[in-house]
C-alpha cells in the first residue's frame, strides 16, 4: 500500500470517528441509531443498512431498538424482512464479522429464503459489542456492485465498536438515574420528548405507551381536559410502525354539526353547497398514518355510524359517494367525558364504544403528579420566552412554591397559560426573575383587585391560607403541632408558609 493510499484511508477513518463522536450528546438509543446509521451507509457505499440493538438486561429475543436505511417506505418491519436473519444471527453468535461477496453463492447462506427472495449479493455484517454481542450492523451492496473492500470492513468494525460504547454509556446513565428518575429507562426506549416530567405517574404512562405504541390497533385516551391527550397521541404515533407518515388531528367538538361528516370522510363534487369539487377528508389525509379524533364523544349519531363502519371494515363512504373507499389508518380517539354515561343516555353508540375501547389509556391529572410542576413550569417558561422573543427568566422561590401548591383544575393547559402570562408580565416590567405577583397578580397582598370575583382556584387558595394562618396562631407557631392538626407533613407546612407568604406577627 503506497503512502497516498494509507493517508487517504487514515483520513476517512478519522472523518468517520469525528462524525460519530459528534453524536456523544445523544441521550436515547433510538435517536443515536437514527443519526448514526446513515453515516456508515454513506461511508461504506452500501445500498441498504440495518442496525439492531438488544438491551442485555431485558427479556425477550426481539431487539429493543432497530432501524433500517436505504429502501423506500417507512415501515421498518417490511425492511427487516429483506435482510437475512441467518446472517445477523451468525454474526452475533460467533461475534465475528460476516463478509461475503455474494450471499446467493455462499453455501453458508444460499439456502435461506430471505437470501433467495431478496437476491442478496455482497453483505457485510458486524457484531456490535462483545461477550456477548448486543446487536449487529448489517450492510448490503447493490446488484453487480461487487464485494465490500477492506476500507468498508474496517469502517464498519470501527462504527460497531463506537456504537457499542455509546449505547453502553446511554444505558448506564439511564440506570444510574433510574432511582431519581423512574422515567429514564422508558425514555431510552421511546421518543417521548413532548411528555415533560419525571414522576412515577409519568413513568407508568410511558411504560404503557411503550407496550402499545407498536401495536397497530386503536387506542382510546381518557382523562380530564388539559392533561395532554394530544401529546400522548403524538408520542404513540411517533413510536409506531407508522412514524414518518401523516399524523392528522380532528377536534370533533370544534366542527359544526353539518360539516362533521364531510370534514372526516370528505365529499364528492356537488355533495353540498360548498363542495364545488371533490374534497378529501381527514381519513384520506391520514392514509398510511394515524388519525387522532379528539373529543370523540361529541360526534353526532350519523358520524358515529360512519366511524363504526370505518373501524369494522376499513372502508368509508365520502359524503355523496355511491362506492366505498379503502383506508389504511390507525385511529386514536380521546375524550374527557364519560362515554359509558353517554351510552346510557343514548347519545353514544355502544358498539362504537367497544370498538374504540380495545386499548384504553388514561392520562393522569396534574393533581396526581404535583412533583412535576416545577419542571413543567420551567419548560413552559422557556417555550414562552422563545415564542415571544423574550429573555429567559427563572422563578423566584416564592413563585415556584405558589405554582407547586396551587390548584390546577384546568391541568397542564391551565398551568401553561398561567406561566406564559407570568413570563410576559415579568419581561414587560423589566424584572430579572418571575415573582409571585407575576404568577398570581390578583392574589391578596399582591396587587389584588377588591372588586374582582374569586374563581374556584382563588377561593381554594384563600381558604387554605386562612386555615393555615389560624392554626399557626392557635399553636403559637408550633409547626409540629400545626402539621399534626392539619394532617400534613412538616415539610409541606413549611412549603405552604413560604408559598402563601405567611409571616408571624
Amino acid at each position: 500500500m503506497d503512502v497516498h493510499t494509507e493517508l487517504e484511508r487514515a483520513r476517512r477513518e478519522n472523518q468517520l470517528l469525528v462524525r460519530l463522536l459528534a453524536l456523544a450528546d445523544e441521550t436515547d438509543v433510538g435517536g443515536l441509531l437514527r443519526e448514526a446509521l446513515p453515516i456508515i451507509v454513506e461511508a461504506t457505499g452500501a445500498t441498504i443498512g440495518y442496525l439492531e440493538i438488544h438491551d442485555l438486561d431485558s427479556e425477550g429475543e426481539e431487539p429493543d431498538w432497530y432501524i433500517a436505511h436505504g429502501l423506500p417506505g417507512s415501515d421498518v418491519e417490511s425492511l427487516r424482512k429483506v435482510v437475512s436473519r441467518g446472517i445477523i444471527t451468525r454474526a452475533m453468535a460467533t461475534e465475528k464479522t460476516v463478509d461475503t461477496p455474494a450471499a446467493l453463492l455462499d453455501p453458508r447462506f444460499s439456502e435461506r429464503t430471505s437470501v433467495q427472495v431478496g437476491r442478496i449479493e455482497a453483505v457485510l455484517c458486524v457484531p456490535v459489542g462483545a461477550s456477548p454481542a448486543c446487536g449487529a450492523l448489517y450492510l448490503q451492496g447493490g446488484e453487480d456492485a461487487g464485494p465490500f473492500d477492506g476500507h468498508a470492513r474496517r469502517a464498519a468494525e470501527t462504527f460497531a465498536l463506537q456504537i457499542s460504547r455509546q449505547v453502553s454509556r446511554i444505558l448506564a446513565q439511564a440506570r444510574s438515574r433510574d432511582s431519581e428518575d423512574p422515567t429514564a429507562v422508558w425514555r431510552t426506549r421511546l421518543d417521548a420528548r413532548p411528555i415533560v416530567g419525571r414522576s412515577r405517574v409519568v413513568a407508568n404512562l410511558l411504560q404503557e405507551i411503550s407496550h402499545i405504541s407498536a401495536l397497530d390497533i386503536g387506542v382510546l385516551l381518557t382523562g380530564e381536559s388539559g392533561t395532554g391527550k394530544s401529546l400522548v397521541a403524538r408520542v404513540l404515533h411517533d413510536n409506531s410502525k407508522r412514524r414518518g407518515e401523516a399524523f392528522v388531528e380532528l377536534n370533533c367538538s370544534a366542527i359544526p354539526e353539518g360539516l362533521v361528516e364531510s370534514e372526516l370522510f370528505g365529499a364528492v363534487a356537488g355533495a353540498h353547497s360548498t363542495a364545488s369539487r371533490r374534497m378529501p377528508g381527514k381519513v384520506a389525509a391520514a392514509e398510511r398514518g394515524t388519525l387522532f379524533l379528539d373529543e370523540v364523544g361529541d360526534l353526532m349519531p350519523a358520524a358515529q355510524a360512519k366511524l363504526l363502519q370505518l373501524l369494522q371494515s376499513r372502508e368509508y363512504f365520502p359524503l355523496g359517494a355511491d362506492r366505498p373507499e379503502r383506508a389504511n389508518i390507525r385511529v386514536i380517539a380521546a375524550t374527557n367525558t364519560d362515554l359509558e354515561a353517554l351510552m346510557e343516555e343514548g347519545r353514544f353508540r355502544s358498539d362504537l364504544y367497544y370498538r374504540l375501547h380495545v386499548l384504553p389509556l388514561r392520562t393522569p391529572a396534574l393533581s396526581e403528579r404535583p412533583e412535576d410542576i416545577p419542571e413543567l413550569a420551567a419548560h413552559f417558561s422557556a417555550l414562552a420566552s422563545e415564542t415571544h422573543g423574550l429573555p429567559r427568566l427563572e422563578f423566584s422561590s416564592k413563585a415556584a412554591e405558589a405554582l407547586r401548591h396551587a390548584e390546577w383544575p384546568g391541568n397542564i393547559r391551565q398551568l401553561a397559560h398561567c406561566v406564559e402570562a407570568a413570563v410576559v408580565r415579568a419581561a414587560g416590567g423589566g424584572d430579572r426573575r418571575i415573582e409571585l405577583r407575576h404568577v398570581f397578580p390578583n392574589r391578596a397582598g399582591e396587587g389584588a383587585d377588591p372588586d374582582r370575583p374569586l374563581n374556584f382556584q382563588d377561593a381554594t387558595r384563600s381558604f387554605q391560607a386562612g386555615l393555615l394562618a389560624r392554626t399557626l396562631a392557635e399553636t403559637g407557631w408550633n409547626v409540629s403541632e400545626t402539621s399534626r392538626r392539619l394532617e400534613l407533613a412538616r415539610s409541606h407546612v413549611y412549603s405552604l408558609i413560604r408559598a402563601f407568604g405567611i409571616e408571624r406577627r
